[in-house]
């Protein structure tokens, strides 16, 4: 299964996911639809993006955004949530049985999550599931020559601050999405590791410079081609609003790597 393809289910939104699956499981009905193949040229890509920053709005909650068909989660196939050693700062290596390691520019990524019900206070105490593709834009668990492995995926519970911070790579940019980190918020880390439902489920956006200055380091050779083709606005999931909600502030650079925070009202 490649990363540059979509399950139909991934244009609902992610609240309606797992109910959708299992009805679609039923009928026995489960299509692949390929991402817009439309090429935009690297000029346009770069025009576009920038002139996006992130967005300053904490009042209401972050976009809905799907989960893909890769999240490991239970609701499509591996659930890496029910494994011992999953809850974890550092996601860079696989867990358990698994022993690979993700390659690529170091990334932090700090999530801020607010409680937009009680005056955007932190919400502490909440857990967040963070994955997302490797060097070569392949998902563990799912990506041929990676389904052993776990890497890229971990748990954290959110502090007294409402921060939760993930050590990991950057991601690369495969056919037909824009660069982004996908993450399920949870009441609690129990209910995160227990098939508990989810308060929330989005992307973070990576902005275009800092993909650029990534992209043209080895090994993400092939991110260069394909995010030439794209824009964020035109992204299948964040061009509803051009990803302003969910573009993250990335500082940093490629031989130190980059710290990538979002704030994420809830």
């Amino acid at each position: 299964m490649e990363p540059d393809h979509e399950l139909a289910v991934d244009r609902y939104p992610a609240l309606n996911r797992r109910n959708l699956l299992r009805l679609l499981a039923g009928a026995g009905v489960v299509t692949l639809v390929s991402c817009s193949s439309s090429a935009r040229s690297a000029s346009s890509a770069s025009r576009t993006t920038a002139a996006t920053s992130p967005s300053s709005d904490t009042s209401s909650p972050i976009p809905e955004e799907t989960a893909g068909p890769f999240p490991g989660d239970g609701s499509n196939g591996p659930n890496v949530l029910s494994e011992s050693g999953v809850v974890r700062r550092d996601i860079t290596s696989s867990f358990g049985s698994a022993s690979g390691t993700a390659e690529g520019v170091p990334a932090t990524i700090e999530l801020t999550l607010l409680d937009t019900k009680n005056d955007s206070a932190p919400l502490a105490g909440a857990a967040v599931y963070v994955w997302h593709c490797d060097r070569e834009g392949r998902y563990s668990l799912y990506s041929d020559g990676v389904t052993e492995e776990n890497y890229l995926r971990g748990v954290q519970a959110a502090g007294n601050d409402g921060v939760v911070t993930f050590e990991t790579i950057f991601p690369a940019c495969y056919s037909g999405r824009w660069p982004h980190i996908h993450f399920e918020i949870y009441p609690t880390v129990d209910d995160a590791t227990s098939g508990g439902d989810t308060i929330a489920t989005s992307q973070v956006a990576l902005p275009a410079a800092a993909c650029n200055a990534v992209f043209a380091t080895d090994g993400y050779e092939q991110s260069v081609a394909n995010i030439s083709q794209l824009s964020l606005e035109s992204d299948m999931v964040f061009a509803d609003d051009g990803g302003v909600r969910e573009l993250a502030a990335v500082t940093g650079d490629a031989s130190a790597g980059y710290t990538i925070a979002l704030t994420v009202p809830v």
